[in-house]
């Protein structure tokens, strides 16, 4: 069991009492926290002008009323979320997340996470969070459009090039990306298309965008099995969710030979032993917007449907978490190593519980978490901002290029940082100490703001 540092139990309880309710929130800081022992006692000074302390606080949190008007005249009403939790290392930097589930708690969770992830990859960006409980599922383009436009008449105050430049997220793609700029356009009069990440390529979006988280955490996994000898070449693999980033996490792990058995949705998940049919599953989710059930009917024998139940279920050499927080327990951990799991790869943000990471590790599982693994969409989305700036266009082999580096240079600093500090191989010890020196240091530098 993996204790805090008694010099930092009183930041961990400061958190729960200012944050009541908000769990997700205290795990991801519990898990920050739980690293930073050994930080401390090599760099007492981490513990003055209580830095950790403002770490952990967000500098401002927005939340406000978004009313709409659906396809039947009636007035729907909304609620929006904007954390700007850091920005030390340069503008709030994360995506906009439409789904009932979110809340406050949801988003700091987020934010908190996008601190260290967008810390990892090297570039000058701080982190933030934002969202609504609008769920899109359903809904016509005309009444996304009008929510979208709602939403950004309040968001567009807060957020700029230099500021703070949102992407998107869960239920947040190029369609809504691109309602919420041009409202964004229409109320300030400015084409700033540095101030939205994700947009499309006849505006000012980057190539490989869509792809680049799951490109990214399959980059980091074949890195990771590399430092033992191995590669996805002839692995069964089990990717959850059935999104942008399982779909392009599986497209890249069938590119290095990897062999796709089992993906999901909200609902249930497929299990084809000949090899998921990707361009069915994009044919799926992409053009029909349809429910994965759909695969079994189209693809016929040899595929099998199981509703409900657990993905984690289905025996794999590699398990890619990438739908969302918490999915996957420590019931599924031991499942999956019980079945001769090697290396588990976290697409989406904090989808193994506590508890699962702990089974990982001590079964010497090698385990990728998400504030690394995940963050080739968040460094796509600066080189976006880059060549924004610069009123340029790279191909999408220049662009890919570039995330393959960041995603191995975000490895092998990990994986550095964690031999540092005397836990080779750990590479949520190595991710968590990283992101937070890098952060730290330039807080530090600042002043006490």
């Amino acid at each position: 069991m993996v204790t805090i540092d008694e010099k930092l139990e009183p930041v961990l309880n400061q958190v729960l009492q200012r944050n009541a309710g908000d769990l997700e929130f205290h795990q991801a800081v519990r898990e920050v926290l739980e690293s930073l022992g050994r930080v401390i006692a090599k760099h007492p000074k981490y513990l003055d002008s209580s830095l950790i302390e403002r770490i952990c606080e967000p500098e401002r949190q927005i939340i406000f009323r978004i009313p709409w008007v659906d396809d039947q005249g009636t007035v729907q009403i909304n609620r929006g979320f904007r954390v700007q939790f850091n920005s030390a290392l340069g503008p709030y930097k994360g995506g906009i997340r439409f789904h009932p589930s979110v809340n406050i708690g949801i988003i700091k969770f987020l934010g908190f996470e996008q601190i260290f992830k967008n810390a990892l990859t090297g570039m000058p960006i701080g982190g933030g969070k934002g969202g609504s409980d609008f769920n899109p599922r359903g809904r016509s383009n005309g009444e996304i459009m009008r929510f979208c436009q709602s939403f950004m008449t309040e968001m567009f105050r807060h957020i700029g090039e230099y500021t703070d430049v949102p992407a998107g997220d869960i239920g947040v793609g190029g369609r809504e990306i691109g309602y919420m700029f041009g409202q964004y356009k229409r109320l300030t009069n400015r084409y700033e298309a540095g101030v939205l990440t994700g947009k499309a390529l006849f505006y000012g979006g980057s190539r490989a965008r869509t792809e680049a988280t799951g490109y990214g955490a399959t980059y980091f996994v074949e890195r990771m099995l590399a430092t033992k000898s191995d590669a996805f070449e002839g692995k069964r693999v089990v990717v959850s969710g059935s999104g942008n980033v399982a779909i392009y996490t599986m497209e890249k792990i069938l590119e290095f030979g990897g062999k796709i058995v089992a993906c999901s949705d909200s609902n249930g998940y497929i299990v084809d032993e000949d090899g998921i049919d990707l361009a069915l599953i994009k044919e799926i989710k992409e053009i029909r917007r349809d429910r994965i059930s759909t695969y079994k009917q189209l693809k016929g024998n040899g595929a099998r449907y199981i509703e409900q139940g657990s993905i984690w279920d289905v025996p794999c050499d590699v398990a890619m978490p990438s739908a969302t927080q918490n999915e996957l327990t420590g019931k599924d951990a031991r499942t999956l190593v019980k079945n001769g799991v090697i290396a588990v790869g976290e697409g989406a943000n904090m989808p193994s519980t506590p508890d699962a990471v702990r089974i990982f590790q001590e079964s010497q599982v090698l385990f990728a978490p998400s504030k690394a693994a995940n963050a080739g969409g968040v460094a796509t989305s600066a080189l976006e901002m880059q060549q924004n700036a610069s009123r340029d266009s790279w191909t999408f082999e220049q662009t890919e290029s570039r995330l393959a580096t960041i995603m191995h240079n975000i490895h092998d600093r990990c994986a550095e940082t964690a031999e540092e500090y005397g836990s080779p191989g750990d590479y949520v010890l190595g991710a968590n100490i990283a992101g937070f020196v890098r952060v730290a240091e330039a807080m530090d530098a600042l002043g006490v703001i």
